[in-house]
């Protein structure tokens, strides 16, 4: 019996996200008295056994070149055949878009129950409760797993990452029956230079209160100042001011970076319910009367073409940068 945790990988490169589950799978063992056990399925640039600083005392790794670009039933299968070899009873997922696609498809065919968008640990003092996000993340629930094999699905930045562990994983070479891909890729357009919106702390966001995309330039010298990504409400997206893969909102990609900076966005409820999980949100808005103002933890009523300059200038003093 064990803890299976699903180590996410793009490119050889492992996942921030995956740390985060990580530790919460080592600390559910940990309360559970049972084994913390990994499982990464493709080619991995990255040293393996140093994920044991994590707390996981086993990794097994899957190294097939169908593996190595994401088609969520082939992942599903190949995790499904370790799971049953193992004998893990809960299989925990970063709630990214990769942990999405595969814990629904392994749940069913496990007949695992499943919690997706977990936000803490399992409460075990009475059965298996688990609290997660619901109503795009206006409220929580409480649920309870009664299923022989348990899957989570753990939000991003939601939980801490824990390095207490001691020592190197165990990797252990696992070949899988792995079937032939029903999706194919024939090209992947990549985004250079910038910090993935998904894995990043600190999100600056701009709306169409910059006019225009020829505004956008402080938008990205922020940014870069803070070490940040750069992100646009839909109307944005949909003018062509920005690309629709820094949309974030309800319809496009949910964050929940540590601080999230609002530039000239209303904040109408499909924005909030992408960024509401962020755990700072600071809104500059020359309109006092804008909705993002009740979500804000921080708000400058002003004009972004007056405030972001003399901002970009402050932190160009603090920084030390001319």
């Amino acid at each position: 019996m064990s803890v299976l945790i699903f180590i996410d990988q793009s490119e050889g490169h492992i996942k921030k996200a995956s740390l985060e589950a990580l530790s919460y799978g080592t600390e559910i063992a940990g309360k559970s008295g049972i084994a913390a056990e990994g499982i990464i399925l493709g080619n991995v640039s990255e040293d393996i056994a140093a994920l044991g600083k994590y707390g996981v005392k086993k990794i097994y790794h899957v190294d097939n070149a169908a593996l190595n670009h994401f088609d969520a039933q082939v992942f599903t299968n190949a995790i499904a055949e370790v799971v049953q070899r193992s004998g893990a009873k809960v299989i925990v997922f970063s709630n990214n878009v990769d942990g999405k696609s595969v814990a629904p498809r392994l749940s069913v065919k496990l007949k695992a129950g499943l919690v997706s968008g977990a936000v803490a640990l399992p409460d075990t003092s009475n059965g298996f409760i688990v609290k997660k996000t619901v109503f795009s993340g206006k409220a929580f629930a409480n649920i309870a797993l009664n299923a022989d094999i348990k899957i989570i699905a753990l939000n991003p930045n939601s939980f801490s990452v824990n390095t207490g562990g001691e020592g190197s994983a165990e990797v252990v070479k696992t070949d899988v029956k792995v079937e032939e891909a029903k999706v194919k890729v024939t090209s992947v357009n990549k985004v250079k230079g910038e910090v993935p919106l998904s894995e990043a702390d600190i999100v600056v966001s701009g709306g169409r209160g910059l006019k225009g995309p020829e505004n956008w330039g402080m938008i990205e010298e922020l940014a870069k100042l803070l070490g940040a990504a750069t992100a646009c409400s839909r109307p944005v997206a949909d003018t062509h001011w920005r690309p629709h893969h820094e949309h974030v909102g309800q319809t496009g990609l949910a964050i929940a970076p540590n601080l999230y900076i609002a530039i000239g966005i209303s904040g109408a409820i499909q924005h909030l319910a992408g960024v509401n999980r962020s755990k700072i949100i600071v809104v500059i808005n020359k309109d006092p009367e804008a909705p993002f103002f009740k979500a804000a933890d921080y708000g400058i009523v002003g004009d972004a073409f007056e405030v972001v300059p003399r901002l970009i200038e402050e932190i160009k003093k603090v920084k030390g940068v001319a």
